[in-house]
Protein backbone atom coordinates (compact mmCIF):
# COMPACT_ATOMS: atom_id res chain seq x y z
CA UNK A 1 0.00 0.00 0.00
CA UNK A 2 1.72 3.74 -0.47
CA UNK A 3 2.16 5.67 2.52
CA UNK A 4 3.03 8.91 3.67
CA UNK A 5 4.24 10.88 6.41
CA UNK A 6 2.85 13.25 8.01
CA UNK A 7 4.19 15.43 10.88
CA UNK A 8 6.39 12.22 11.53
CA UNK A 9 3.06 9.71 11.61
CA UNK A 10 3.08 7.38 8.50
CA UNK A 11 -0.62 6.89 7.03
CA UNK A 12 -1.50 4.56 3.58
CA UNK A 13 -4.02 5.77 1.14
CA UNK A 14 -5.45 4.56 -2.02
CA UNK A 15 -6.07 6.53 -5.08
CA UNK A 16 -5.18 9.70 -5.94
CA UNK A 17 -5.66 12.66 -3.17
CA UNK A 18 -5.15 15.67 -2.37
CA UNK A 19 -2.82 16.33 0.66
CA UNK A 20 -5.05 19.18 1.92
CA UNK A 21 -8.10 17.19 1.73
CA UNK A 22 -6.34 13.75 3.31
CA UNK A 23 -5.12 15.80 6.25
CA UNK A 24 -8.96 16.98 6.31
CA UNK A 25 -10.04 13.89 6.64
CA UNK A 26 -7.35 12.70 9.32
CA UNK A 27 -8.89 15.17 11.58
CA UNK A 28 -5.93 17.34 11.11
CA UNK A 29 -6.07 20.79 10.36
CA UNK A 30 -4.25 23.06 7.83
CA UNK A 31 -5.46 26.69 7.20
CA UNK A 32 -7.08 27.69 4.10
CA UNK A 33 -9.37 29.94 2.10
CA UNK A 34 -9.26 29.32 -1.33
CA UNK A 35 -9.91 25.59 -1.57
CA UNK A 36 -13.50 23.39 -1.63
CA UNK A 37 -13.66 19.98 -2.07
CA UNK A 38 -16.19 20.27 -4.63
CA UNK A 39 -14.66 22.74 -6.77
CA UNK A 40 -11.21 23.30 -8.57
CA UNK A 41 -7.91 24.04 -6.58
CA UNK A 42 -6.30 27.33 -7.93
CA UNK A 43 -3.88 27.73 -4.72
CA UNK A 44 -5.12 31.68 -4.27
CA UNK A 45 -4.80 32.17 -0.91
CA UNK A 46 -1.41 30.41 -0.35
CA UNK A 47 -2.17 30.12 3.35
CA UNK A 48 -2.31 26.32 3.25
CA UNK A 49 1.71 25.96 2.24
CA UNK A 50 3.22 22.83 4.05
CA UNK A 51 6.83 21.49 3.68
CA UNK A 52 6.86 18.96 1.35
CA UNK A 53 9.66 16.27 0.33
CA UNK A 54 10.55 12.63 -1.02
CA UNK A 55 12.90 9.90 0.35
CA UNK A 56 15.79 9.48 -2.31
CA UNK A 57 15.75 6.31 -3.69
CA UNK A 58 18.72 4.70 -6.07
CA UNK A 59 16.81 4.22 -9.47
CA UNK A 60 19.05 0.90 -9.78
CA UNK A 61 18.27 -1.14 -6.74
CA UNK A 62 14.92 0.58 -6.03
CA UNK A 63 16.21 0.97 -2.20
CA UNK A 64 16.06 4.22 -0.21
CA UNK A 65 18.80 5.54 0.61
CA UNK A 66 19.42 6.22 4.63
CA UNK A 67 21.64 8.01 6.54
CA UNK A 68 23.43 7.00 9.68
CA UNK A 69 20.66 6.73 11.89
CA UNK A 70 19.33 4.76 9.18
CA UNK A 71 16.44 7.22 8.13
CA UNK A 72 15.19 7.95 4.98
CA UNK A 73 17.42 10.65 3.55
CA UNK A 74 14.54 13.62 1.77
CA UNK A 75 15.17 15.70 -0.94
CA UNK A 76 13.14 18.68 -0.28
CA UNK A 77 11.36 20.75 -2.41
CA UNK A 78 13.01 24.27 -2.75
CA UNK A 79 10.06 25.68 -1.47
CA UNK A 80 6.98 25.84 0.54
CA UNK A 81 4.12 23.94 -1.12
CA UNK A 82 0.43 24.60 -1.57
CA UNK A 83 -1.73 21.38 0.07
CA UNK A 84 -4.93 22.20 -1.44
CA UNK A 85 -3.60 21.49 -5.53
CA UNK A 86 -0.67 18.85 -4.17
CA UNK A 87 -1.61 15.26 -5.08
CA UNK A 88 -0.25 13.25 -2.39
CA UNK A 89 2.83 10.29 -3.97
CA UNK A 90 4.01 7.24 -2.26
CA UNK A 91 6.48 7.95 0.88
CA UNK A 92 5.76 11.47 0.78
CA UNK A 93 6.93 13.32 3.62
CA UNK A 94 5.28 16.40 4.89
CA UNK A 95 5.53 18.70 7.49
CA UNK A 96 2.47 20.97 8.40
CA UNK A 97 2.76 24.39 11.20
CA UNK A 98 2.66 22.03 13.93
CA UNK A 99 6.04 21.00 13.34
CA UNK A 100 7.89 23.19 11.81
CA UNK A 101 8.06 26.45 12.41
CA UNK A 102 9.07 27.45 8.86
CA UNK A 103 5.85 27.03 8.15
CA UNK A 104 4.57 28.39 10.63
CA UNK A 105 6.21 31.37 9.82
CA UNK A 106 5.08 31.73 6.16
CA UNK A 107 1.26 31.07 7.31
CA UNK A 108 1.45 33.80 10.05
CA UNK A 109 2.98 36.30 7.30
CA UNK A 110 0.81 35.35 4.46
CA UNK A 111 -2.19 36.24 6.80
CA UNK A 112 -0.66 39.11 8.00
CA UNK A 113 -0.33 40.09 3.87
CA UNK A 114 -3.87 39.04 3.43
CA UNK A 115 -4.95 41.15 6.25
CA UNK A 116 -2.83 44.33 5.17
CA UNK A 117 -5.82 46.19 3.59
CA UNK A 118 -8.58 44.26 5.27
CA UNK A 119 -11.08 46.74 7.14
CA UNK A 120 -11.04 46.13 10.86
CA UNK A 121 -14.71 45.92 11.00
CA UNK A 122 -15.55 42.90 12.91
CA UNK A 123 -17.84 44.07 15.24
CA UNK A 124 -20.31 45.12 12.38
CA UNK A 125 -19.67 42.02 10.29
CA UNK A 126 -22.18 39.38 9.50
CA UNK A 127 -19.59 36.45 9.33
CA UNK A 128 -18.36 37.50 12.88
CA UNK A 129 -18.54 34.29 14.63
CA UNK A 130 -18.08 31.88 12.21
CA UNK A 131 -15.71 33.57 9.79
CA UNK A 132 -12.14 31.82 8.88
CA UNK A 133 -10.39 34.56 8.38
CA UNK A 134 -11.27 35.92 11.75
CA UNK A 135 -10.63 32.13 12.98
CA UNK A 136 -7.17 31.55 11.68
CA UNK A 137 -5.81 35.13 12.90
CA UNK A 138 -6.32 34.21 16.55
CA UNK A 139 -5.23 30.65 15.80
CA UNK A 140 -2.33 31.38 13.10
CA UNK A 141 -2.00 35.30 12.48
CA UNK A 142 0.28 38.09 13.63
CA UNK A 143 -0.58 39.79 17.23
CA UNK A 144 -0.78 43.16 15.68
CA UNK A 145 -0.50 45.02 12.42
CA UNK A 146 2.74 46.65 10.92
CA UNK A 147 0.98 48.63 8.54
CA UNK A 148 0.76 52.29 8.97
CA UNK A 149 -0.35 53.84 5.88
CA UNK A 150 -3.83 54.43 4.35
CA UNK A 151 -5.81 50.88 3.20
CA UNK A 152 -7.32 50.96 -0.18
CA UNK A 153 -11.19 51.71 -0.48
CA UNK A 154 -13.22 49.58 -3.12
CA UNK A 155 -17.14 49.75 -3.49
CA UNK A 156 -19.39 48.48 -0.32
CA UNK A 157 -22.77 47.71 -0.49
CA UNK A 158 -23.08 46.85 -3.70
CA UNK A 159 -26.17 45.26 -4.59
CA UNK A 160 -25.12 42.52 -6.98
CA UNK A 161 -28.17 40.89 -7.19
CA UNK A 162 -31.48 40.60 -5.36
CA UNK A 163 -30.35 38.55 -2.97
CA UNK A 164 -26.29 39.16 -2.54
CA UNK A 165 -25.07 42.72 -1.65
CA UNK A 166 -20.78 42.75 -2.28
CA UNK A 167 -18.66 44.32 0.33
CA UNK A 168 -15.49 44.73 -1.82
CA UNK A 169 -12.86 45.92 1.04
CA UNK A 170 -13.63 42.50 2.57
CA UNK A 171 -12.93 40.33 -0.32
CA UNK A 172 -9.46 38.43 0.16
CA UNK A 173 -9.52 37.02 -3.65
CA UNK A 174 -10.21 33.49 -2.78
CA UNK A 175 -12.42 33.16 -6.24
CA UNK A 176 -14.56 30.63 -4.24
CA UNK A 177 -17.87 33.12 -5.79
CA UNK A 178 -16.35 32.76 -9.32
CA UNK A 179 -15.53 29.53 -9.49
CA UNK A 180 -18.83 28.56 -8.06
CA UNK A 181 -20.55 30.10 -11.28
CA UNK A 182 -18.19 28.77 -13.26
CA UNK A 183 -18.13 25.19 -12.42
CA UNK A 184 -21.34 24.31 -10.30
CA UNK A 185 -23.90 26.63 -11.13
CA UNK A 186 -22.60 27.58 -14.69
CA UNK A 187 -23.97 30.52 -15.16
CA UNK A 188 -20.78 32.49 -15.31
CA UNK A 189 -22.34 35.74 -13.73
CA UNK A 190 -19.03 36.67 -11.22
CA UNK A 191 -15.58 37.42 -12.25
CA UNK A 192 -13.13 39.52 -10.85
CA UNK A 193 -12.49 42.55 -11.91
CA UNK A 194 -9.36 45.03 -11.96
CA UNK A 195 -5.54 43.99 -10.82
CA UNK A 196 -3.35 43.63 -8.14
CA UNK A 197 -4.67 45.00 -4.28
CA UNK A 198 -7.47 46.78 -6.29
CA UNK A 199 -9.50 43.79 -7.29
CA UNK A 200 -13.07 42.13 -6.64
CA UNK A 201 -15.39 40.03 -7.43
CA UNK A 202 -18.44 41.88 -9.98
CA UNK A 203 -20.89 41.02 -12.58
CA UNK A 204 -20.58 42.68 -16.01
CA UNK A 205 -21.60 45.25 -16.39
CA UNK A 206 -25.73 46.67 -17.00
CA UNK A 207 -26.34 42.79 -15.73
CA UNK A 208 -27.01 41.41 -12.01
CA UNK A 209 -26.69 38.56 -10.06
CA UNK A 210 -29.76 36.82 -10.69
CA UNK A 211 -28.23 33.02 -10.32
CA UNK A 212 -30.64 30.78 -8.60
CA UNK A 213 -27.93 29.62 -6.96
CA UNK A 214 -26.60 32.73 -5.88
CA UNK A 215 -26.59 32.44 -2.01
CA UNK A 216 -24.67 29.91 -2.21
CA UNK A 217 -21.84 32.15 -2.55
CA UNK A 218 -22.25 33.76 0.36
CA UNK A 219 -21.93 30.49 2.19
CA UNK A 220 -18.90 30.03 0.44
CA UNK A 221 -17.55 33.79 0.85
CA UNK A 222 -14.39 33.12 4.07
CA UNK A 223 -14.84 36.75 5.05
CA UNK A 224 -18.12 38.67 5.01
CA UNK A 225 -17.92 40.43 1.52
CA UNK A 226 -20.87 38.49 0.19
CA UNK A 227 -23.77 38.62 2.69
CA UNK A 228 -27.48 38.06 2.61
CA UNK A 229 -30.16 40.96 1.55
CA UNK A 230 -32.61 39.10 3.60
CA UNK A 231 -30.59 38.10 6.72
CA UNK A 232 -27.70 40.92 6.93
CA UNK A 233 -27.63 42.35 10.09
CA UNK A 234 -30.66 40.26 11.49
CA UNK A 235 -28.46 38.44 14.01
CA UNK A 236 -24.93 36.60 15.02
CA UNK A 237 -24.33 33.34 15.05
CA UNK A 238 -23.56 32.59 18.34
CA UNK A 239 -26.94 34.15 18.65
CA UNK A 240 -28.80 31.31 17.26
CA UNK A 241 -29.65 27.57 17.26
CA UNK A 242 -28.80 25.33 14.09
CA UNK A 243 -31.14 22.76 13.60
CA UNK A 244 -31.00 19.52 10.63
CA UNK A 245 -33.55 19.99 8.69
CA UNK A 246 -34.80 18.65 5.08
CA UNK A 247 -36.09 21.88 2.24
CA UNK A 248 -39.79 21.07 1.59
CA UNK A 249 -39.63 23.64 -1.82
CA UNK A 250 -39.60 21.15 -3.71
CA UNK A 251 -39.30 17.31 -4.68
CA UNK A 252 -35.27 17.30 -4.25
CA UNK A 253 -35.03 17.61 -0.64
CA UNK A 254 -31.90 18.93 0.20
CA UNK A 255 -30.43 18.81 3.05
CA UNK A 256 -30.63 21.55 5.35
CA UNK A 257 -29.70 23.81 8.68
CA UNK A 258 -32.45 25.91 10.07
CA UNK A 259 -31.15 28.77 12.38
CA UNK A 260 -34.08 30.23 14.97
CA UNK A 261 -33.44 32.97 17.53
CA UNK A 262 -36.50 33.71 19.06
CA UNK A 263 -38.25 31.00 17.74
CA UNK A 264 -38.28 32.19 14.30
CA UNK A 265 -36.25 31.10 11.59
CA UNK A 266 -33.91 33.58 10.61
CA UNK A 267 -32.46 32.15 8.06
CA UNK A 268 -31.80 28.25 5.84
CA UNK A 269 -28.13 27.53 4.55
CA UNK A 270 -27.37 24.29 3.41
CA UNK A 271 -26.29 21.06 5.11
CA UNK A 272 -23.77 18.54 3.14
CA UNK A 273 -25.37 15.34 1.91
CA UNK A 274 -22.91 13.52 -0.88
CA UNK A 275 -25.74 11.31 -2.27
CA UNK A 276 -28.81 14.44 -2.62
CA UNK A 277 -27.31 17.92 -2.32
CA UNK A 278 -23.68 17.80 -1.80
CA UNK A 279 -22.92 21.28 -0.37
CA UNK A 280 -25.78 23.12 -2.07
CA UNK A 281 -29.01 24.47 -2.36
CA UNK A 282 -31.14 26.83 -4.37
CA UNK A 283 -32.46 30.38 -3.09
CA UNK A 284 -35.68 29.23 -3.66
CA UNK A 285 -35.26 26.48 -0.42
CA UNK A 286 -33.71 29.16 1.39
CA UNK A 287 -36.85 31.53 1.38
CA UNK A 288 -38.64 28.98 2.98
CA UNK A 289 -38.05 30.85 6.45
CA UNK A 290 -40.91 32.70 5.22
CA UNK A 291 -43.40 30.11 5.87
CA UNK A 292 -42.21 28.83 8.79
CA UNK A 293 -42.50 32.67 10.36
CA UNK A 294 -45.26 34.52 8.11
CA UNK A 295 -49.05 34.80 7.75
CA UNK A 296 -49.54 31.44 10.08
CA UNK A 297 -52.66 30.20 10.90
CA UNK A 298 -52.75 30.57 14.80
CA UNK A 299 -55.75 28.81 16.57
CA UNK A 300 -58.52 27.15 14.89
CA UNK A 301 -60.68 29.18 13.17
CA UNK A 302 -64.65 28.73 12.23
CA UNK A 303 -67.04 29.98 9.43
CA UNK A 304 -70.06 32.03 10.86
CA UNK A 305 -72.59 34.01 9.79
CA UNK A 306 -70.23 33.56 6.46
CA UNK A 307 -66.94 35.36 8.62
CA UNK A 308 -64.33 33.40 9.69
CA UNK A 309 -63.73 33.94 13.60
CA UNK A 310 -61.53 32.22 16.09
CA UNK A 311 -62.48 29.06 17.87
CA UNK A 312 -61.26 26.75 20.69
CA UNK A 313 -59.66 23.21 19.77
CA UNK A 314 -62.42 21.28 21.27
CA UNK A 315 -64.84 22.90 19.20
CA UNK A 316 -62.71 22.23 16.13
CA UNK A 317 -62.82 18.74 17.28
CA UNK A 318 -66.59 18.36 17.74
CA UNK A 319 -67.49 20.58 14.67
CA UNK A 320 -65.24 17.87 12.68
CA UNK A 321 -66.74 14.64 14.58
CA UNK A 322 -70.27 16.22 13.85
CA UNK A 323 -70.20 16.86 10.05
CA UNK A 324 -68.72 13.35 9.32
CA UNK A 325 -71.40 11.61 11.57
CA UNK A 326 -74.05 13.68 9.81
CA UNK A 327 -72.65 12.85 6.12
CA UNK A 328 -73.27 9.96 4.38
CA UNK A 329 -70.15 7.91 3.98
CA UNK A 330 -69.79 8.01 -0.14
CA UNK A 331 -70.03 12.09 0.53
CA UNK A 332 -66.99 12.20 2.29
CA UNK A 333 -63.86 13.40 0.72
CA UNK A 334 -60.26 12.85 2.38
CA UNK A 335 -58.00 14.91 0.07
CA UNK A 336 -54.34 14.47 1.10
CA UNK A 337 -50.83 16.19 0.62
CA UNK A 338 -47.41 15.70 -1.56
CA UNK A 339 -47.04 18.94 0.91
CA UNK A 340 -47.56 16.82 3.80
CA UNK A 341 -45.18 14.14 5.50
CA UNK A 342 -45.27 10.55 5.28
CA UNK A 343 -46.46 10.53 8.94
CA UNK A 344 -49.37 13.04 8.47
CA UNK A 345 -50.65 11.17 5.26
CA UNK A 346 -50.34 7.72 7.07
CA UNK A 347 -52.93 8.60 10.14
CA UNK A 348 -55.28 10.97 7.39
CA UNK A 349 -55.76 7.49 5.70
CA UNK A 350 -55.42 5.26 8.68
CA UNK A 351 -58.52 7.34 10.07
CA UNK A 352 -60.40 7.40 7.22
CA UNK A 353 -59.88 3.20 6.52
CA UNK A 354 -60.98 3.03 9.57
CA UNK A 355 -63.68 4.69 10.25
CA UNK A 356 -64.89 3.32 6.48
CA UNK A 357 -64.06 6.32 4.26
CA UNK A 358 -62.93 6.23 0.69
CA UNK A 359 -58.90 5.82 0.64
CA UNK A 360 -57.20 9.61 0.84
CA UNK A 361 -56.79 11.12 -2.75
CA UNK A 362 -53.61 13.43 -3.97
CA UNK A 363 -52.63 14.94 -6.41
CA UNK A 364 -48.56 15.88 -7.31
CA UNK A 365 -47.91 19.67 -7.74
CA UNK A 366 -46.20 19.41 -10.75
CA UNK A 367 -44.67 22.83 -12.60
CA UNK A 368 -43.57 21.72 -16.18
CA UNK A 369 -40.31 23.13 -17.01
CA UNK A 370 -39.18 24.87 -13.91
CA UNK A 371 -36.55 21.48 -12.98
CA UNK A 372 -33.41 22.34 -14.00
CA UNK A 373 -31.81 18.71 -14.11
CA UNK A 374 -29.68 19.79 -10.55
CA UNK A 375 -31.41 20.48 -7.07
CA UNK A 376 -34.55 22.49 -8.74
CA UNK A 377 -37.10 19.66 -9.46
CA UNK A 378 -40.51 19.99 -11.54
CA UNK A 379 -42.40 18.75 -8.98
CA UNK A 380 -42.45 21.23 -5.98
CA UNK A 381 -43.47 19.01 -3.41
CA UNK A 382 -41.36 17.28 -1.25
CA UNK A 383 -42.70 13.49 -0.52
CA UNK A 384 -44.98 12.88 -4.06
CA UNK A 385 -43.10 9.61 -4.10
CA UNK A 386 -43.96 9.13 0.05
CA UNK A 387 -47.78 9.45 -0.79
CA UNK A 388 -47.39 7.40 -3.92
CA UNK A 389 -45.69 4.42 -1.09
CA UNK A 390 -48.67 4.80 1.46
CA UNK A 391 -51.21 3.61 -1.63
CA UNK A 392 -52.96 6.67 -1.89
CA UNK A 393 -54.72 7.53 -4.72
CA UNK A 394 -53.09 9.54 -7.27
CA UNK A 395 -55.45 11.81 -9.40
CA UNK A 396 -55.28 14.54 -12.05
CA UNK A 397 -56.06 17.74 -11.01
CA UNK A 398 -59.81 17.19 -13.54
CA UNK A 399 -60.02 13.80 -11.43
CA UNK A 400 -59.83 15.92 -8.17
CA UNK A 401 -61.96 18.53 -8.79
CA UNK A 402 -64.78 15.75 -10.58
CA UNK A 403 -64.09 13.99 -6.95
CA UNK A 404 -64.78 17.12 -5.14
CA UNK A 405 -68.33 18.37 -6.66
CA UNK A 406 -69.81 14.92 -5.57
CA UNK A 407 -68.67 15.33 -2.38
CA UNK A 408 -70.84 17.26 0.53
CA UNK A 409 -67.93 17.33 3.25
CA UNK A 410 -64.57 17.71 1.78
CA UNK A 411 -61.50 17.07 4.36
CA UNK A 412 -58.35 18.47 3.28
CA UNK A 413 -54.83 18.25 4.53
CA UNK A 414 -51.96 20.41 3.92
CA UNK A 415 -52.73 20.71 0.70
CA UNK A 416 -53.93 24.50 -1.07
CA UNK A 417 -55.97 23.55 -4.06
CA UNK A 418 -57.69 26.95 -4.62
CA UNK A 419 -54.85 28.83 -4.66
CA UNK A 420 -52.74 25.97 -7.30
CA UNK A 421 -55.58 26.30 -9.33
CA UNK A 422 -57.04 22.90 -9.37
CA UNK A 423 -60.22 24.01 -7.84
CA UNK A 424 -62.61 27.03 -7.46
CA UNK A 425 -64.24 28.93 -4.35
CA UNK A 426 -67.65 27.54 -6.56
CA UNK A 427 -66.03 24.00 -6.60
CA UNK A 428 -66.49 24.51 -2.91
CA UNK A 429 -69.85 25.82 -2.27
CA UNK A 430 -73.01 24.64 -0.27
CA UNK A 431 -69.98 22.20 1.05
CA UNK A 432 -68.67 21.62 4.08
CA UNK A 433 -64.71 22.06 3.97
CA UNK A 434 -61.97 21.21 6.82
CA UNK A 435 -58.70 22.41 5.86
CA UNK A 436 -56.09 20.91 7.64
CA UNK A 437 -53.26 24.12 7.25
CA UNK A 438 -49.89 25.76 8.36
CA UNK A 439 -50.47 28.87 6.45
CA UNK A 440 -53.25 31.05 5.73
CA UNK A 441 -53.98 31.25 2.05
CA UNK A 442 -57.20 31.39 -0.28
CA UNK A 443 -57.98 27.63 0.50
CA UNK A 444 -58.09 28.35 3.80
CA UNK A 445 -60.10 31.47 3.36
CA UNK A 446 -62.77 29.44 1.90
CA UNK A 447 -62.90 26.45 4.45
CA UNK A 448 -65.71 26.10 7.03
CA UNK A 449 -63.07 25.47 9.62
CA UNK A 450 -59.09 25.83 9.82
CA UNK A 451 -57.10 23.34 11.55
CA UNK A 452 -53.45 25.12 12.31
CA UNK A 453 -50.74 21.86 12.22
CA UNK A 454 -47.28 22.37 12.63
CA UNK A 455 -44.82 22.89 9.64
CA UNK A 456 -41.49 21.10 9.21
CA UNK A 457 -39.72 23.59 11.17
CA UNK A 458 -42.07 22.40 14.25
CA UNK A 459 -41.89 18.68 14.14
CA UNK A 460 -39.95 15.52 13.46
CA UNK A 461 -41.62 13.80 10.40
CA UNK A 462 -40.24 12.39 7.24
CA UNK A 463 -40.50 12.75 3.43
CA UNK A 464 -39.32 10.55 0.30
CA UNK A 465 -37.57 12.61 -2.14
CA UNK A 466 -37.59 12.50 -5.98
CA UNK A 467 -35.13 9.76 -5.93
CA UNK A 468 -36.54 7.33 -3.79
CA UNK A 469 -34.97 8.64 -0.06
CA UNK A 470 -36.39 9.41 2.85
CA UNK A 471 -35.24 12.32 4.98
CA UNK A 472 -36.49 13.59 8.43
CA UNK A 473 -36.67 16.87 10.22
CA UNK A 474 -36.16 17.92 13.10
CA UNK A 475 -38.28 20.50 15.76
CA UNK A 476 -36.52 23.88 15.24
CA UNK A 477 -39.24 25.92 16.61
CA UNK A 478 -41.47 25.44 19.37
CA UNK A 479 -44.98 25.87 19.34
CA UNK A 480 -47.22 27.05 22.31
CA UNK A 481 -47.53 23.42 23.82
CA UNK A 482 -43.39 22.44 23.00
CA UNK A 483 -40.62 23.26 25.09
CA UNK A 484 -36.97 22.95 24.65
CA UNK A 485 -35.94 22.19 27.37
CA UNK A 486 -38.58 19.04 27.77
CA UNK A 487 -38.10 17.80 23.93
CA UNK A 488 -34.85 15.79 23.15
CA UNK A 489 -35.45 16.37 19.65
CA UNK A 490 -34.84 19.92 19.89
CA UNK A 491 -31.92 21.92 20.55
CA UNK A 492 -31.05 24.32 23.19
CA UNK A 493 -28.83 27.51 22.56
CA UNK A 494 -27.22 30.02 24.89
CA UNK A 495 -30.23 32.37 24.62
CA UNK A 496 -32.89 29.69 25.50
CA UNK A 497 -30.76 28.57 28.31
CA UNK A 498 -30.31 31.51 29.78
CA UNK A 499 -32.95 33.88 28.45
CA UNK A 500 -35.87 34.92 30.81
CA UNK A 501 -39.33 36.71 30.01
CA UNK A 502 -37.62 39.87 30.75
CA UNK A 503 -34.92 39.59 28.30
CA UNK A 504 -35.73 41.65 25.01
CA UNK A 505 -34.56 38.34 22.79
CA UNK A 506 -37.25 36.22 24.51
CA UNK A 507 -40.81 36.76 23.42
CA UNK A 508 -43.48 34.35 23.70
CA UNK A 509 -45.32 36.10 20.63
CA UNK A 510 -43.95 33.72 17.46
CA UNK A 511 -45.24 30.88 19.35
CA UNK A 512 -48.06 29.34 16.99
CA UNK A 513 -50.92 27.70 18.40
CA UNK A 514 -51.15 24.92 16.34
CA UNK A 515 -50.72 20.77 16.93
CA UNK A 516 -49.10 18.21 15.40
CA UNK A 517 -51.07 15.94 12.94
CA UNK A 518 -50.73 12.65 15.64
CA UNK A 519 -52.35 15.10 18.22
CA UNK A 520 -55.15 16.30 16.10
CA UNK A 521 -55.90 13.06 14.49
CA UNK A 522 -56.13 11.44 18.31
CA UNK A 523 -58.53 13.90 19.11
CA UNK A 524 -60.50 13.11 16.45
CA UNK A 525 -60.54 9.56 16.90
CA UNK A 526 -61.35 9.69 20.49
CA UNK A 527 -64.55 12.07 18.71
CA UNK A 528 -65.37 9.35 16.46
CA UNK A 529 -64.62 6.22 19.50
CA UNK A 530 -61.51 5.25 17.95
CA UNK A 531 -58.36 3.74 20.21
CA UNK A 532 -55.91 3.03 17.50
CA UNK A 533 -54.40 6.78 17.58
CA UNK A 534 -52.37 7.14 21.05
CA UNK A 535 -48.86 8.37 19.30
CA UNK A 536 -47.21 10.68 21.24
CA UNK A 537 -44.33 11.66 18.02
CA UNK A 538 -43.81 11.15 14.63
CA UNK A 539 -40.93 8.83 16.11
CA UNK A 540 -43.77 6.60 16.88
CA UNK A 541 -46.08 6.81 13.48
CA UNK A 542 -42.83 5.64 11.87
CA UNK A 543 -42.14 2.69 13.78
CA UNK A 544 -45.93 1.49 12.97
CA UNK A 545 -45.96 2.25 9.22
CA UNK A 546 -42.13 0.23 9.01
CA UNK A 547 -43.77 -2.41 10.73
CA UNK A 548 -46.91 -2.94 8.61
CA UNK A 549 -45.71 -1.38 5.16
CA UNK A 550 -43.14 -3.25 2.87
CA UNK A 551 -42.04 0.22 0.92
CA UNK A 552 -41.10 1.50 4.77
CA UNK A 553 -39.45 -1.89 6.17
CA UNK A 554 -36.36 -1.11 8.31
CA UNK A 555 -36.89 2.59 8.13
CA UNK A 556 -36.33 4.56 11.65
CA UNK A 557 -35.79 7.86 12.68
CA UNK A 558 -32.18 6.41 14.47
CA UNK A 559 -31.25 4.47 10.67
CA UNK A 560 -32.25 7.84 9.03
CA UNK A 561 -29.78 9.45 11.31
CA UNK A 562 -27.09 7.44 11.22
CA UNK A 563 -27.54 7.19 7.26
CA UNK A 564 -28.80 10.63 6.69
CA UNK A 565 -31.38 9.24 4.66
CA UNK A 566 -32.09 6.07 3.49
CA UNK A 567 -32.42 4.98 -0.35
CA UNK A 568 -36.02 3.05 -0.45
CA UNK A 569 -35.58 0.16 -2.72
CA UNK A 570 -38.69 0.38 -4.47
CA UNK A 571 -37.96 4.01 -5.74
CA UNK A 572 -35.07 3.69 -8.67
CA UNK A 573 -32.92 7.44 -7.77
CA UNK A 574 -32.15 9.41 -10.52
CA UNK A 575 -28.83 10.90 -12.01
CA UNK A 576 -27.80 14.41 -11.31
CA UNK A 577 -26.03 17.02 -13.75
CA UNK A 578 -23.95 19.38 -11.98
Amino acid sequence: MPEVFIDGERYIYEGEQRLLQFIQDLGKEVPFFCYHPSMSAPANCRQCMVKVGQPIKDRETGEYEVDENGDRVIRWFPKLQTACNMMISDGMVVHTQETDELVSRAQKDNLEFILINHPLDCPICDQAGECPLQIQTYKYGPEGSRFEVKKVHKPKRVQLGPRVILDAERCINCTRCVRFTDEISKTHQLTITSRGDKNYPITAPNTEFDDPYSLNTVDLCPVGALTSADFRFKARVWEMNQTPSIDITNAKGCNIDLWTRDNLVLRVTPRFNEDVNDHWMPDEGREAYRIFNENRISRPKQKLDNEQVQSSWNNAFATISEQLEEAEKSDVLFVASPHASVEENYLFSKFASLTGYRTPLFTPHIEEGKGDGFLITDDLAPNTNGCRLLGLEEKSASEIAKAVKKATVVILLGDHLVDRGILTSEDLKEKFVAAFATNNSETTKIADLVVPITTAAEHAASYVNIDGRIQRTFPAKETKYTNRRLDFEMSEGRLDRYGTSFDNWVTDNNKVDCLPMWEIMRRVAEQAGLEEFQYGSGREVMEEIASISEPFNGVSYEAMDEQSGIQLDSIKPTTVQS
